[in-house]
């Protein structure tokens, strides 16, 4: 099976168990993004490893070295998709996006077999590091992701944990988002245009009156895109709801207080979405949660993820 765009989305879709993000995803754009890469990756054109190993057919194995969430596999795909024609990427039954993985626990040796490459042996290579650097971070994204709602679902709350848009600038935003997605948190808004957020700065901007800065936003966003403030205060929180903010940021608030002045809003304003941040990790989210919280964002998913350690092997050969 080759992998032009049409066979790696058929292959995708009759063989993935994922919950069906893949198909969230534009794979034409993705592909485009992906090529990007790999122009960045080789500026000069010249592949001298790919002089030195040839275009021969070979085969190579992806391995899954440590645990984790396995995230990324469309990013894969597109990856040997752009490197140049004849490869295919073959999925074992493994690879289940959204599935929490111990290699140790599956195999003898420590890894656990995800997928094997066959093609050109000069393609797959110049495919190697930029498709393992897409799949580590997204499964790392999304681990990070799957700890911190099972966390939190632990101790009984039914709220959303989201990323923020602390990602890494350019289109590698897109595999961050779609780790969270996979992981089971939310992605929060995906760049400045999907929501409004009038942060401290913007009020500040502009006089410092919230009620002005909500009402000159909506002259904009309409009816069809919600409006959200950060908050420094109850006060702040209670100008914000009361100007129609759809959603209010409790910024950088105490635990406690948080989880009163959350109180006070929803008795209020029992329609407008509650989200606790600013600083917020596993090890202190405990605090925050309340009936009242909706959202918890935390921008430590996409800013301090640990990757998940994967490996591609091409078979060894005896001839040169």
């Amino acid at each position: 099976m080759s992998c032009n765009s049409s066979e790696i989305s058929s292959e995708d879709e009759s063989s993935s168990g994922s919950a069906g993000f893949r198909n969230l995803l534009h794979m034409p754009e993705v592909r485009s993004m992906v090529s990007r890469w790999i122009s960045i990756d080789m500026p000069s054109t010249f592949d001298v490893g790919g002089l030195v190993v040839g275009s021969t057919n070979k085969t190579a194995k992806l391995w899954m070295k440590s645990p984790g969430v396995f995230a990324g596999r469309p990013f894969v795909n597109a990856v040997f998709a752009e490197c140049g024609p004849g490869c295919s990427v073959i999925w074992t039954e493994h690879a289940v996006e959204g599935a929490f993985i111990n290699p140790a626990a599956l195999s003898h040796d420590g890894k656990l077999l995800m997928a094997t490459v066959n093609g050109p042996v000069n393609y797959i290579l110049r495919g190697e590091r930029i498709a393992l650097n897409a799949l580590s971070r997204c499964s790392g994204v999304a681990t990070d992701s799957f700890k911190s709602v099972q966390l939190a679902r632990s101790f009984g709350w039914t709220g959303t944990v989201a990323g923020t848009r602390k990602v890494t600038p350019g289109d590698f935003r897109v595999v961050e988002k779609y780790g969270l997605l996979v992981g089971g948190a939310g992605t929060h808004r995906l760049d400045l245009s999907q929501m409004v957020m009038l942060k401290d700065n913007h009020i500040g901007a502009v006089g410092g009156s919230i009620l002005e800065a909500v009402k000159k936003a909506r002259t904009a966003a309409g009816f069809h895109q919600k409006i959200e403030v950060e908050c420094q205060s109850i006060e702040d929180a209670f100008d914000a709801a009361t100007a129609g903010a759809d959603v209010v940021m409790l910024d950088n608030f105490e635990p406690e207080q948080l989880k009163i002045d959350a109180r006070r809003i929803k008795e209020q304003f029992p329609y407008v979405i509650i989200e606790a941040s600013g600083g917020i990790t596993n090890s202190t989210m405990r605090s925050y949660l309340s009936e009242h919280v909706d959202v918890v964002s935390q921008g430590a998913l996409t800013q301090g993820y640990n990757c998940i350690d994967y490996s591609l092997k091409i078979e060894a050969s005896a001839e040169f």
